[in-house]
Order: structure tokens, then sequence, then C-alpha cells
């Protein structure tokens, strides 16, 4: 993986000022510092004003695990071009009754097991569930006991995450299914996307054009490009939106969408 934010990348960052690029960004983990429960995660005050003038310039949309509409209540009034919630299966319209059923059936299941498990809780968010064990003082043995319980769910995808365990419907789209029809609806010739977490692999091996950035460095992903930690996301806003800017006044492209 190669440090975005290095000299010899600066070169990757300055082209997508001359494309017709689509810049995508998961929330948790990217957007906004991890915390100890997800009704307390928030952009600072500097992320929100970059990302505010970067989605004037260039078409950005929010690919996040929240719910479509808590997404959008933690964007607060920034324009994006779309907000895609549930790993890819929520975006306008696309929340189907009988996928909310099958959700709340495996949320009434695993409440009997989950129950049992201390520091363990399930947060149901429509479409999919995320059971959490941040606050468990035993993480490995909670993170085992939550596979053995979820594993039996019908018509389930189970995968890991940032100290929680995620339950989707196993043929609802996912990040990478979602960002490429993004990419196809606002019609763009390359992708921008930064994640942190396992459920962002889909999104980072998605075919094309694509800049693929990891927010910290792994040994296996199928992203290209790292930042070392989530407060890096400032600085990568800041060159974006400078290298835009500094095209536009060159005369070279004008990129205000």
């Amino acid at each position: 993986m190669q440090y975005l934010l290095s000299r010899a990348s600066r070169p990757i960052l300055t082209r997508l000022a001359t494309e017709r690029a689509l810049c995508a960004f998961d929330f948790d983990g990217t957007l906004a510092p991890i915390v100890e429960h997800p009704n307390k995660a928030g952009m600072r005050v500097r992320t929100r004003k970059l990302l505010t003038n970067l989605a004037a310039i260039y078409p950005c949309i929010i690919v996040s695990g929240r719910a479509r509409s808590d997404v959008l209540g933690k964007l607060r009034g920034v324009k994006v071009a779309g907000v895609i919630g549930n790993h890819g299966a929520e975006t306008v319209g696309t929340a189907r009754k009988s996928h909310r059923r099958r959700v709340e059936k495996w949320n009434a299941a695993l409440k009997r097991e989950i129950d049992l498990i201390p520091g363990v809780w399930v947060e149901d968010k429509g479409l999919s569930l995320a059971v959490h064990y941040r606050q468990s003082t035993q993480k490995a043995e909670s993170r085992r006991r939550i596979f053995e319980v979820t594993r039996n769910l019908q018509q389930a995808r189970v995968f890991g995450g940032n100290q929680v365990v995620n339950v989707v419907i196993d043929k609802a789209p996912h990040k990478g299914e979602a960002l490429a029809a993004e990419r196809d609806r606002l019609g763009c010739k390359s992708v921008l996307y930064v994640g942190d977490d396992e459920n962002d692999e889909d999104a980072f091996g998605l075919d094309g054009k694509i800049i693929p950035v990891r927010i910290g460095w792994k040994r296996r992903s199928h992203a290209r490009y790292y930042l070392r930690t989530q407060t890096e996301i400032d600085r990568l806003l800041e060159m974006l939106v400078l290298d835009a800017n500094s095209q536009e006044r060159s005369g070279l492209v004008s990129r205000r969408i």
C-alpha cells in the first residue's frame, strides 16, 4: 500500500481535478472518528466545512453501514450527491417490507442469546443488524460467541468490523455494487473511495478506474493507498479542494457541479 499524502502520490490527487471523478466516503472511522457509542459519532467542525467545500466541486457520496436516515442526520445540511446506507443495501426507495420483516425476525432470534453476553448489544438499522461488543471486557470471546449465534440465521450475510459483527440480507447490494451504481448514475469516469473497515473491501475492489484508500495500513486489503490515521481525512479533503481550485483558476478545467 502507498501512503496517499506522500510527495510521490501527489500526482494521483492532482489528476482527479482534471477528471469527472466521484468522491465517495464511508462515515464512521473515515469522515468521523470511532467513538464508544454510535449515537455519539460526528464529524469535526473542520471536516464538515471541508466536505461542504468539496461537495460543491466534485460529486460526493457517502456509503455507510448506518441506516440512510441516520447518515443524513449526521450530515446536517452538507449537500452531497447521494447517501447509501446499510452497507450498500439502502438507497432512496429500496427499503422493502419483506427485508425489514426478515431483520426483525433476526433481531428477535438473537436477543435471547445476545442478552446473555455481558457488554454486547444489538443495533437494529432496519435493513441490517449490528452486534456491538466494544463495551465487552472479553472481546475475543464475545466476538466468537456472536458469530456462533448468528451463523444459523436464514438468508443472512454475516461479517465482522471494528468491534462489531454485521448481519445483512444475503442478496442485498454490498458497498462495491452500490458504489458502481452511483458512479454510473452520476456519469463519473473515475472514483476515489475512502473507508476504514472490513465492509469497505467490496468497494476497494471495484472494477474500473478507482483510487481505493484505507484509513490505516493493512497487509491484506484491496485498497492500494492508505492514510495513517482518521484525522488525516481533513488533509486529504483540503488537498482535493485546493487542486480543483488551482485547475479552475488556470483555466484548464471547470469542476463546479
